[in-house]
């Protein structure tokens, strides 16, 4: 067809326009109704922990993601300063994700593992204690509050209905694995790690007493970030996959 018959006429232009747009969005979506996820999965990655995930509804309630993302991208500086490049598979059980581009205060990615339970445990209540430039709120009252626990059940089973893979056996013993992931002596404790490897088991808050904080919950949750897919097998061998 000669251009600029096209150009000449808005409507049949439109109306190209409209076809080619339609072909090519077919081209792209259709495509996906055919896999099981565009996603790959990796090695490693587990739901989160009855106590880790209280520790998120918690970092998402008192807002933590509007100075924090979780997303380390693949530029040579963001790799150098915080570790290996976000992967879509660390957050594919995150409801919402926590990716942003805020960084008032740093990226959290890869926090987990890199300081110890009693430094978050003072950093949370005081930050200026430990980074005396650090512009950072206090949450005092979260070592403080006993964490509600009666409704963990029905958000994990919200969790699972939305795709989670919360297996049976999981769901059975939510009230247990609560209260034994700071409990690191016990047997339950043992099968807490055995339904989520690489869990981390400790009393968080540093305080004694069988009932979780809120603290205990949150730094639960900020010591797994980054720590459930193995990178040094990651880089040796490409993904990882299951």
């Amino acid at each position: 067809m000669n251009h600029g018959t096209l150009e000449r006429n808005s409507i049949l232009l439109l109306v190209c326009i409209l076809v080619v747009v339609s072909i090519g969005g077919m081209v792209q979506i259709a495509p996906l109704y055919w896999v099981d996820s565009t996603i790959e999965k990796v090695k490693g990655m587990r739901p989160y922990t009855p106590l880790e995930q209280a520790g998120r509804d918690i970092y998402v309630r008192e807002g933590c993601y509007n100075c924090h993302s979780q997303m380390v991208r693949t530029l040579r500086d963001e790799v150098e300063r915080y570790g290996h490049y976000s992967l879509a598979a660390e957050s594919m059980y995150d409801h919402p994700f926590q990716w942003g581009s805020k960084r008032t205060g740093p990226d959290l990615a890869r926090v987990g593992g890199k300081y110890s339970d009693q430094w978050h445990a003072e950093h949370m209540i005081n930050p200026r204690s430990l980074v005396p430039e650090s512009i950072m709120p206090g949450y005092p009252w979260l070592a403080k509050t006993k964490l509600e626990t009666g409704d963990m059940v029905a958000r994990l089973s919200t969790l699972k209905t939305v795709g989670v893979p919360y297996t049976d056996d999981m769901m059975k013993n939510v009230a247990t694995d609560l209260k034994a992931q700071i409990d690191p002596d016990s047997r339950a404790a043992r099968d807490l790690v055995k339904r989520y490897p690489k869990a981390r088991v400790g009393k968080f808050d540093g305080k004694p007493g069988t009932d979780p904080t809120e603290l205990d919950a949150v730094i639960a949750y900020l010591q797994i970030l980054g720590q459930m897919v193995d990178f040094t097998t990651f880089d040796a061998a490409g993904p990882n996959l299951r």
